[in-house]
């Protein structure tokens, strides 16, 4: 196992309490924009998770992985589909994204495997 993925999001969620409480402003401007992101009708939530999955991998954001992984498998997606999200980052980030990709899928398989 790369990573424990569920400590990571407990650990997170501390850190950004605290960064709510010192930043509100701009936490609360960091919520309204992702409420915005995944408001609309023309994509799924599921598939906005998986994109935003995907778009983790290619940033190398860490904790966005475990956080997307999370919510991807609580929108209902498969390890197929994901599998396809890393592939398509892969494709577009070559030999780092398949690294990111790896703890992508690894992610998801945990997080789904303690009922996320």
């Amino acid at each position: 196992m790369m990573q424990d993925w569920q400590d990571l999001i407990t650990n997170m969620n501390g850190g950004l309490k605290t960064l709510r409480q010192g930043a509100p402003e701009v936490m609360k401007g960091f919520t309204a924009l992702a409420q915005g992101a995944l408001g609309g009708t023309a994509l799924d939530k599921k598939t906005k998770e998986l994109l935003a999955l995907g778009l983790s991998v290619a940033a190398r954001c860490v904790p966005c992985i475990a956080y997307h992984a999370e919510a991807a498998a609580k929108q209902g997606a498969t390890r197929a589909e994901v599998l396809e999200v890393m592939g398509m980052a892969i494709y577009m980030g070559a030999g780092p994204n398949a690294m990111y990709a790896a703890q992508g899928l690894e992610a998801f398989d945990q997080l789904v495997a303690a009922g996320k």
